[in-house]
């Protein structure tokens, strides 16, 4: 895929128009309360941009993954706080009741969710447990024809806003044969969330410990097949990791623009910097890198849509790669900003701050060269 069709490229514009009129003005709002505002999250599903990937009978748009990706990109040219606060819902939680969501759950969930009248989260991720999902010791253990699940999870994004969880717990074997899914709306009797935690970037999204105290759910809030949860899991993480792609082209497309403005009117030696060779060289390998990075992430976003058989290496190779170039680009973005990027206000100070998370977050670089690697040992 070399260029947008018309659909796609219309869609793009319509994300920048909704980031520069409704988001850019309430980045340092949220970024100091270290929380979406409550409105911008109305407007968002008013605006069609919460339930991308939503069948249309639900109240979302049944898009691709490549309207994702978009959506991503152009939310993060603002703050990466708040387009993580929409993608977690929209994009990493809800996914999994649209894919394998009972009639009951997806009639209760999927159109508020997408209307913004609700917000999701996912609950994986625990304090001893990151990449490796399969060794999870959250359980969920049979009781009065349901279950109680009992466990901590950790890195929750939204954990303080949501209405619902997607929570994977233990019900069977070890390792990747006893994980299943289940719905649970954050009001439930035990569950409860700790202070938000102060993190190095994504200053504008709620990300909190969820402590799992005898939390009683019933047969019908299991989400897909019980005990197939890892797998439903691997599946979401395909397109949670375009998401996460897009975010870094979003990053790095904001301080690539920031960058040449700046080169062009700031003056050294007696002329602007964009005078000097080596910056120009400079600003053209991000231009390159930032190139590359979303070539990779729109094939990969396609291939992901029509099912091709290279779909998940193609994913895997886009999220190292888009991860990595954001981080070289945002890195060098505030080096030629030199003092003025290291000012804790400035926009590409921000950026780095928010980039950094994206070689860990959604399985980390080496999870990715893994996925990579298969085969090569033999």
């Amino acid at each position: 895929m070399w260029e947008l069709d018309e659909e796609h490229e219309a869609f793009r514009r319509t994300c920048r128009d909704f980031t520069d009129r409704e988001i850019r003005p309430v980045v340092d709002e949220a970024e100091q309360a270290g929380a979406i505002p409550m409105q911008l999250w109305k407007r968002l599903g008013a605006a069609g941009l919460l339930g991308l990937v939503t069948p249309e009978e639900h109240g979302g748009s049944d898009a691709d993954a490549l309207a994702v990706a978009l959506l991503a990109e152009e939310l993060s040219r603002a703050t990466g706080g708040i387009a993580v606060t929409a993608l977690v819902s929209g994009y990493m939680a809800a996914p999994h009741l649209v894919r394998h969501g009972s009639p009951d759950q997806q009639r209760r969930w999927l159109g508020p969710l997408a209307a913004g009248e609700a917000m999701a989260g996912i609950a994986v991720t625990e304090p001893g447990t990151g990449s490796d999902v399969a060794g999870i010791t959250s359980t969920a253990r049979p009781a009065g024809g349901g279950w109680t699940i009992d466990g901590r999870k950790m890195f929750i994004t939204n954990a303080g806003l949501a209405d619902v969880l997607v929570v994977a717990a233990r019900t069977g074997g070890p390792r990747h044969s006893g994980i299943t899914l289940f719905v649970v709306p954050t009001d439930a009797p035990g569950l409860s969330v700790g202070r938000p935690l102060r993190k190095m970037g994504w200053h504008s999204s709620d990300t909190r410990e969820v402590v799992l105290d005898g939390v009683a759910v019933g047969p019908e809030d299991v989400v897909g097949t019980e005990n197939r949860g890892f797998h439903q899991i691997m599946e979401g993480f395909q397109l949670e990791r375009i998401a996460l792609a897009g975010m870094g082209l979003g990053h790095a497309a904001e301080c690539l623009d920031l960058v040449r403005s700046y080169v062009r009117e700031r003056e050294a030696f007696g002329a602007p910097l964009a005078r000097l060779q080596t910056i120009r060289h400079r600003v053209a390998v991000m231009e390159i890198e930032l190139d590359s990075a979303r070539l990779l992430t729109h094939r990969a976003a396609a291939r992901l849509s029509s099912g091709h058989p290279e779909a998940e290496t193609s994913v895997a190779r886009a999220k190292y790669v888009a991860a990595i170039a954001a981080n070289r680009i945002v890195d060098e973005a505030v080096q030629l900003f030199g003092g003025a990027g290291f000012v804790e206000e400035s926009p590409v100070a921000r950026h780095y701050r928010d980039a950094r998370v994206l070689r860990i977050g959604g399985g980390t670089d080496e999870i990715q060269l893994e996925i990579l690697a298969k085969g090569t040992a033999g």
